[in-house]
């Protein structure tokens, strides 16, 4: 994990983050490592955006672009904080506010969100609060950020299905938030993490689930 593991297990509250910046400083990469397509758009007509936040995002963006069919194009960023364009040393202190997040733009007529949601909780404990296995802090907690009134709806209606299987194999309680796109601004991480576990197949990838599948909706 690039960010600290150390910080405080709390929240940060507006006035503790950087102020931050108007704009990215650093270069984003105009094209995904492994698929080919374009990270930052334009996206094809129809096609649907979902952020996911489950940990650290070098292993959680693999599973997505690895995910058979639908999967136009992944990229990696902050979101859910207070500093607008953050930078790793910003990320660093723990008090942006933001979640490492990936981005999933996908075709909904081979995928669906149902299923994007299926793995996210699949891969990740999202009982754990600010901490993903090894991984300590706010950057690392179970967030999701849905675009649409209908993904809203499936998140939750997912996030209830799994809770009742969770608490049926001895689990705690989901931690994870829902809150939505329209009002958390999603920040591109730099190159250096775009597709990380692509160009650096032996990285680091702290993800582990529960080993508990989530139902699907009835």
């Amino acid at each position: 994990m690039l960010f600290g593991r150390d910080r405080e297990m709390r929240m940060p509250t507006r006035e503790e983050a950087p102020p931050g910046r108007a704009a990215l400083a650093y270069v984003v990469p105009e094209r995904h490592a492994v698929l080919g397509t374009a990270l930052r758009g334009p996206y094809p007509e129809g096609f649907e955006v979902g952020d996911f936040a489950l940990g650290c995002f070098w292993g959680a963006e693999r599973r997505y672009w690895q995910l058979p069919g639908g999967v136009w194009t992944t990229l990696v960023g902050f979101q859910g904080g207070y500093t607008p364009h953050p930078v790793d040393d910003e990320m660093r202190t723990g008090l942006t506010g933001h979640a490492e997040t990936v981005r999933v733009v996908f075709d909904p007529a081979r995928v669906s969100y149902g299923d994007l949601l299926t793995l996210f909780w699949e891969s990740h404990d999202p009982t754990q609060g600010f901490r993903q296995g090894n991984d300590v802090g706010t950057h690392v907690r179970s967030v999701l950020f849905p675009h649409s009134p209908a993904q809203r709806a499936a998140a939750e209606g997912s996030r209830a299905r799994y809770q009742r299987a969770l608490s049926a194999a001895g689990y705690g309680g989901i931690t994870t938030e829902i809150l939505p796109a329209e009002e958390h601004p999603f920040y591109p991480a730099s190159a250096l993490h775009q597709q990380y576990l692509a160009r650096n197949p032996a990285g680091y990838c702290g993800l582990g689930g529960t080993g508990v599948s989530c139902p699907k909706a009835g």
